[in-house]
């Protein structure tokens, strides 16, 4: 099958990408599904800094690469031992398969999946395979999978581990934005956070990831939610989704403010330091954030000490994506989780370079490719 998908060609490329173009809108070779996967038209694709982080280089990857990890879609085609799949099911894909063998899979989402992050890493589905190939059979060029999925193109095969079926009430741009955005910040909440009544949370970032962690702390109503961000226009939105209160990280520290539950959703140094000092005493720290491989932080062992404060690390949100998206689905269905109020603009995958500029300068919670 030809496809139309995003190739990220070379990182590191100067700004703007809009004009460097570091991805390529190209016409690839997509093999048929293997014996555990499946073929998944895609109906939409959110725009995820974990993206910006292959196109930047702050997250090293093999290239060329098919990018896109945040996507859902209906399926197509399946393989031979796949047979718990309907064609024409719509699916999310989550950006880590979990073999559920592993010792890692054994720790109920704490820890991520060692052959799933292994192959991530290789660029390969979990099975070790790349179903990408130049049409140009002269080309010998291998074309790496991101993350599994690979979502910023028409079509993509995928191992049967990475969806999730949910139903056909589910619009496809909220399906999308659950694979990742709700499944790390909505799980840094429920996963790794885990409010009780009356217990306050802070979410420091609020990008795609930190707004879903401020959506989901809403759906708990345990306490105050707060919203902690540099960029006014975020700290609004954050109060139009209902957050308590809101303010710079300046304004933390010049006011103390403190939380029970701290989320660090940004993914950098100075981001993690202001959600550890803001961690009331007994209080915990969830840091989901993803910043460059050399950040280094500055904190308090002190603090963390006489405060008995926690720091706890949370990979997609500890998530395990076959049982927590349906929760996020049925919270939807409810009401109390408002997915689509996270969707900033909707746009063409031509747009894509554009599309992380915006989200390089900070002016976008999510942005999401529609496809016909």
């Amino acid at each position: 099958m030809k496809i139309r998908a995003a190739v990220l060609q070379e990182s590191g490329r100067e700004r703007p990408y809009a004009r460097s173009q570091p991805i390529v809108v190209e016409e690839l070779d997509l093999d048929e599904p293997g014996p555990h996967e499946v073929t998944v038209r895609i109906e939409a694709a959110g725009v995820c800094h974990s993206d910006l982080s292959v196109v930047d280089g702050n997250r090293p990857r093999p290239l060329p690469m098919a990018l896109g990890h945040e996507a859902a879609g209906r399926v197509v085609a399946v393989g031979s031992e796949v047979d718990d799949l309907e064609l024409g099911t719509r699916v999310v894909m989550a950006f880590l398969p979990r073999c559920g063998e592993c010792a890692q899979c054994a720790t109920d989402g704490r820890l991520p999946c060692g052959p799933g992050s292994l192959a991530n890493n290789a660029g390969t589905l979990l099975d070790g395979d790349r179903r990408l190939h130049p049409v140009d059979p002269s080309d010998d060029h291998t074309v790496h999978h991101h993350l599994g999925v690979s979502g910023f193109a028409d079509h993509a095969v995928v191992d049967r581990r990475s969806v999730t079926p949910v139903g056909d009430d589910v619009p496809p741009e909220v399906a999308a934005v659950l694979g990742c955005a709700v499944l790390t910040g909505g799980g840094a909440v429920l996963n790794a956070g885990k409010p009780t009544e009356g217990q306050s949370v802070m979410v420091v970032g609020l990008g795609g990831v930190g707004m879903a962690a401020v959506l989901t702390a809403l759906s708990l109503r345990t306490g105050d939610v707060i919203g902690v961000d540099a960029v006014d226009d975020k700290l609004a939105t954050a109060r139009e989704l209902g957050a308590t209160a809101t303010y710079t990280p300046a304004e933390v520290a010049e006011q103390g403010i403190t939380a029970d539950v701290v989320i660090e959703a940004a993914g950098n140094a100075r981001a993690f330091e202001t959600a550890v000092t803001a961690t009331a005493p007994g209080g915990i720290t969830v840091t989901v954030g993803l910043p460059a491989p050399d950040a280094r932080s500055s904190i308090s062992p002190l603090a963390l000490v006489a405060g008995a404060r926690t720091i706890v690390g949370s990979y997609l949100g500890s998530a395990v994506p076959s049982r927590d998206i349906p929760v996020y689905a049925d919270l939807w269905r409810q009401g109390r989780l408002p997915v689509e109020k996270l969707v900033s603009s909707r746009i063409g995958l031509d747009d894509i370079n554009a599309a992380m500029d915006s989200l390089a300068d900070g002016t976008a919670i999510r942005q999401v490719i529609l496809f016909d």
